[in-house]
């Protein structure tokens, strides 16, 4: 540490521009009108594992936090409670694979990404072993500040060979993608909605099924694309509702697989001239959804106007959910101002 970078350690904090709450800071998505489902990836996992003797379930510490206190309980003997020690939870999840066994390995999205990337890329990715990685508190769905904010995660994991990633947008996603990661031959990393999850898709969609790879349009529209993953599909399509009362026709293309990307199906809707094209995710601006996106439409020649909702490049600040998706331009009014604006 140099004197200059000690003395900027002690300057005063610039305040934030906008105060923030710190009650409720426990992570919980507003979801208003929307049905939920408990725990809909504990539940999933136990159906899967009923019909395949080789799913085993293991975490760090947190099965509680993962919804994996459901496998647990349902099969107690193919449960491995590791400890906080998530190098080691990735390395046992390799072996067992090793073994012929389908691990599902869950933790907290930060720990996985941050405290276990080096394992996770020489022990689980390098040998291409199935182990499921499932991860809670991704991106800002925490209001507990930088130490439980996965904002980077997805930049983490897509230069990573051989990784699937999923962020899933609803309890439809979450129960469909466990069997999906089943049928890949290969590690997956998914991004996990626990607890009581919306249910997002059907509502818009009633024929909706995740699709490993896929992605499908949820809602048409004239005036704009949003290309969304994550919680921010539903975030999209609870502000293409508000937007239509002002005329203003909004389609949402829901892609929940972020490596592979469904590149035909994007630059598809993006070539449908006329459109605004938007990406929004619950991620940095750098290196997730759109990035990857923009790199697609410049390859292919795609020109159309194009702009991106995310987070920003800083470590966030702490409080309650709702105040920081306002902050941070991810809550429905935000979307839908953003939207408006650039119209």
């Amino acid at each position: 540490m140099t004197f200059s970078s000690m003395a900027r350690k002690y300057e005063p904090r610039t305040p934030p521009a906008q105060k923030v709450a710190t009650s409720a800071m426990i992570a919980s998505l507003a979801a208003e009108g929307y049905d939920t489902v408990a725990a809909p990836f504990g539940h999933a996992l136990v159906e899967q594992a009923q019909k395949d003797a080789r799913i085993v379930g293991l975490s760090a510490d947190l099965s509680k936090y993962t919804d994996l206190h459901i496998f647990a309980q349902a099969m107690p003997d193919r449960f491995y409670q590791m400890g906080m020690a998530e190098q080691l939870l990735m390395s046992a999840a390799a072996g067992m694979a090793r073994e012929g066994f389908i691990p599902f390995a869950t933790t907290y999205a930060v720990f996985a990404s941050r405290r276990a990337y080096d394992f996770i890329a020489m022990a689980i990715a390098e040998e291409n072993l199935p182990v499921k990685i499932v991860c809670a508190l991704p991106g800002l769905t925490s209001g507990y500040g930088p130490s439980h904010q996965a904002t980077e995660d997805l930049a983490i994991f897509r230069g990573l060979p051989n990784m699937v990633l999923i962020d899933p947008c609803d309890a439809c996603d979450v129960a469909g993608m466990v069997p999906a990661m089943m049928g890949h031959d290969g590690p997956v990393y998914a991004r996990l909605l626990r607890g009581k999850v919306p249910t997002v898709l059907t509502r818009h969609k009633p024929d909706y099924q995740f699709q490993l790879g896929r992605a499908q349009m949820i809602r048409e529209g004239r005036d704009a694309l949003v290309i969304s993953s994550g919680i921010m599909t539903m975030r999209a399509l609870d502000a293409a509702d508000a937007l239509a009362a002002d005329n203003v026709d909004v389609a949402v293309l829901h892609v929940p697989t972020i490596k592979p990307l469904d590149v035909p199906t994007i630059l598809a809707e993006a070539r449908k001239g006329g459109r605004l094209v938007v990406t929004a995710e619950n991620h940095t601006l750098n290196g997730g959804l759109g990035e990857a996106v923009a790199r697609e439409l410049m390859l292919a020649g795609v020109h159309a106007p194009f702009r991106m909702i995310g987070l920003p490049d800083e470590f966030l600040e702490a409080g309650a959910l709702p105040t920081l998706h306002d902050m941070y331009g991810l809550s429905v009014a935000r979307v839908t101002e953003q939207i408006k604006a650039w119209l």
